[in-house]
């Protein structure tokens, strides 16, 4: 049977449906009859209840793991709850002024990122995953420091404050003061701009004869360009911190699903290519277990939201991902509230 849009269920009905389900999600334990008809619940006869509970039951909305059990949300009367019932609860002024000051303390943004995966996954006690921006640091000063014949080392400090080091190659026969020169017309020349702008400016700058470098000097520009270049493709996209919140004490009565859930996880690359489809989302995401094929051994929820750069262009994903009785009320506006954040950071 196909399931009911919230507005066909009864007054009674959608009552009784968000008690079981907020029940549910706060103890992750079956809701019963008697527990609705208790001190302080309905008003009403536990035999009404059992009858509007076996409703909701056949329109797919409940489940009764045993006989003489409670119940509890299906995957779809969760998404119907979530849609259709749930009052979202904004962050605290705690939380909000714990996510604002970590992501204001100084450091490369990836630091700020791997920061802003544990902090999620702290608040929300499940895992926090971020997407890391496929995006080039600024130059703001390169130096090539020789090392020996044939190698120096590039050091690039970029407009966020960043500095790395890597190695790079050449020729032993180098005239003097190539290494310096190059240094100097990277610096002076190409700052402010990404890697690859910066190569593509002083491939112009040759083109048009505007560049006064010698071709040992111009050899070494691309060669301390290209060492960054070729990195930024590799470097890592997804950042996940938290596991072990995952091993709660409901996981030793359901160790297969925590186990596959962990290698989901593993998996990276799958994680990514499903953050992915909440990039082009205009608010935050939620996938519940099995709407999404990653997680749907493991019966996982996803809750992510993208955050933009000063352009308004998507640049990463910011989420969590727990079990299906997460507390979705909660998460969501903190998981929204933190790409804002990370969107003004990110600027």
């Amino acid at each position: 049977m196909p399931t009911p849009p919230i507005t066909e269920l009864s007054d009674r009905a959608r009552e009784i449906f968000r008690l079981v389900v907020e029940g549910y999600l706060a103890t992750g334990t079956p809701v019963g009859s008697k527990t609705l008809a208790g001190p302080g619940g309905l008003k009403l006869s536990s035999a009404s209840i059992r009858s509007v509970l076996a409703d909701l039951e056949s329109f797919g909305l409940l489940a009764a793991p045993h006989t003489s059990a409670g119940r509890l949300p299906t995957e779809a009367g969760l998404r119907l709850f979530v849609d259709g019932i749930m009052q979202v609860a904004e962050p605290t002024a705690e939380e909000r002024f714990a996510i604002e000051s970590r992501l204001a303390a100084p450091g490369p943004i990836e630091a700020a990122l791997e920061a802003t995966s544990t902090l999620l996954s702290n608040l929300t006690s499940s895992a926090g995953v971020v997407m890391v921006p496929r995006r080039e640091p600024r130059l703001m000063h390169l130096q090539l420091v020789p090392l020996g014949p044939g190698r120096a080392l590039a050091v690039l400090v970029g407009e966020d404050g960043a500095v790395e080091n890597r190695i790079v190659e050449f020729p032993d026969a180098l005239p003097p003061g190539a290494l310096e020169e190059a240094s100097n017309y990277i610096t002076a020349h190409l700052a402010g701009r990404t890697l690859s702008e910066a190569a593509r400016a002083m491939r112009a700058d040759i083109a048009t004869g505007k560049s006064a470098l010698d071709a040992a000097s111009r050899d070494l520009v691309e060669r301390g360009l290209a060492v960054w270049s070729q990195d930024a493709m590799a470097r890592p996209v997804l950042i996940v911190r938290g596991q072990a919140n995952l091993l709660d004490e409901t996981a030793l009565s359901d160790l297969e699903r925590v186990r596959s859930l962990l290698d989901d996880l593993e998996n990276k690359q799958s994680v990514s290519d499903l953050l992915d489809l909440a990039r082009e989302a205009e608010s935050t995401r939620i996938f519940i277990g099995s709407e999404n094929r990653l997680f749907a051994l493991s019966g996982s929820s996803v809750i992510a939201s993208p955050y933009r750069d000063r352009d308004g262009r998507v640049v990463g994903v910011v989420g969590v991902i727990g079990p299906t009785r997460l507390n979705y009320a909660r998460v969501v506006p903190m998981v929204d509230f933190t790409a804002q954040s990370l969107g003004k950071l990110i600027g």
